[in-house]
């Protein structure tokens, strides 16, 4: 077996594979025996067909059972040899195989880009202070008090104001023509929380129950519904029912009753305070990575693998449709398309994916791995915290072959710790970052 390696472009190459005459001859002839055993033509007995007849019976049937053996018993040697990691499937092109001669199959590929990272240790850096206030504490129990708000009928006889939950029926016409997707019945919305539009709650502020009214709305260019984005709208509306939320007071007994853990509002208040704190430790360590990757791939130009992109598109396009699936809707009543979702995801895909690959290199250039143990450990850190069987979640993890991608995963982990650890960092109070940064920007 010869092999020869062609680079077609820095994430593309071609290999081709010849397999000498010898070898196809003695493969053909294995082939025909193996079929004049069980061939059945009239007048000749079971392994005494000529070879001939064979050839004209069964002749491209062989053929191409030698080569596809050929082929998948060569080609993982090739690879091998070469020392090629192809991502995603091989486009292969096969030569004719015929006796006493040579045969050669080709397979192009794409692959990871061949290229070093410079430069990503003692970054300068900053990361803001994690600081929580009074009010930050108050807001949080704000949403808790909400979320355990009750609607109730109103009950003077008022129109609606900022902040009612109003239910309506509503149309939407472009011109004199009704916009087939732009309507609804029983329709909720909460005035004033910008949910559906700014415009359009505003303009049910005075109306009174059970009263009708037209009105205009203009839509931005930017508005999330396709089909309403950059579209000046009439929309005819019927007020239905006006309600109000009650909201319980914030008091030891309203933190008492959230399921008993909290034997008073000062418990709650150093449970929320603690809460929000770690989501901010969080928040600030996941910004800090993703501004360290972003400095070192400022500084590194590299052709992407285009398998790799759709892949990064595919799923993120897909987490779109099973959100919308999850809440009864889908691409065409969101005013969405596919072509619009992968347009738009693209560059993030992009940016993913080049993010990727610099982590990768990196972590060859550290020698960071990830071995099995860790990979184990990491299904047991999950079942613990979901209060799953770890045995049972590790037999998942093998049955759906996910061990890889996790492995994957906690390598990138692993990656960020380390350019973190041999970052130098500063702090810098919360809300002064970005100003910072803007500042060493324009003095450079």
């Amino acid at each position: 077996m010869k092999t020869s390696l062609e680079q077609i472009t820095p994430v593309k190459k071609k290999l081709t594979v010849e397999i000498e005459a010898a070898e196809v001859d003695r493969r053909l002839a294995g082939a025909y025996r193996k079929v004049g055993k069980r061939a059945k033509i009239p007048g000749f007995r079971p392994g005494k067909i000529p070879k001939a007849l064979l050839k004209r019976y069964f002749g491209d049937q062989v053929t191409d059972e030698v080569a596809r053996n050929l082929i998948n018993e060569t080609f993982p040697r090739a690879l091998e040899e070469t020392k090629i990691l192809p991502i995603g499937t091989p486009l292969l092109e096969k030569g004719s195989l015929e006796e006493g001669g040579v045969f050669t199959y080709s397979a192009e590929m794409e692959v990871r880009p061949e290229f070093e990272v410079k430069d990503y240790e003692g970054l300068e850096v900053q990361k803001e202070k994690i600081t929580v206030s009074e009010r930050d504490v108050m807001d949080r129990l704000e949403e808790i008090r909400r979320g355990r708000g009750r609607l109730k009928d109103i009950v003077e006889d008022r129109p609606v104001r900022d902040g009612d939950y109003v239910v309506i029926n509503y149309r939407g016409f472009e011109g004199d023509e009704a916009l087939e997707d732009i309507q609804a019945e029983n329709f909720m919305i909460r005035v004033g929380s910008g949910d559906f539009h700014p415009e359009f709650e505003s303009s049910l502020v005075g109306l009174e129950k059970g009263r009708s009214a037209r009105f205009q709305v203009r839509f931005e260019e930017s508005f999330r519904h396709s089909g309403l984005a950059g579209k000046e709208v009439r929309f005819e509306v019927e007020v239905l029912d006006i309600k109000e939320m009650e909201i319980p007071e914030l008091d030891d007994e309203f933190a008492k009753s959230l399921d008993g853990e909290f034997p008073d509002l000062e418990a709650l208040k150093n449970k929320v305070h603690k809460s929000i704190t770690e989501e901010e430790e969080r928040r600030t360590e996941q910004d800090l990575k993703r501004r360290i990757l972003d400095r070192i791939g400022a500084n590194v130009d590299i052709a992407l693998p285009d398998t790799l992109v759709e892949t990064e598109v595919m799923y993120a396009v897909q987490n779109v449709q099973q959100s919308l699936a999850r809440s009864g809707s889908s691409l065409d009543k969101a005013g969405l398309t596919e072509a619009k979702l992968r347009e738009d995801f693209r560059p993030s895909a992009e940016k993913r994916v080049k993010d990727l690959l610099i982590l990768g290199q990196i972590a060859r250039q550290e020698n960071i791995s990830v071995s099995d143990d860790e990979v184990e450990e990491r299904i047991e850190n999950m079942a613990a915290e979901m209060g799953q069987d770890p045995e049972m979640l590790k037999k998942y993890y093998e049955a759906r072959d996910l061990k890889g991608s996790l492995a994957d995963r906690i390598l990138e982990e692993k990656t960020l710790n380390y350019l973190v650890e041999h970052a130098k960092i500063t702090e810098v109070e919360k809300g002064q970052l970005n100003q910072e940064e803007t500042t060493e920007e324009e003095k450079r």
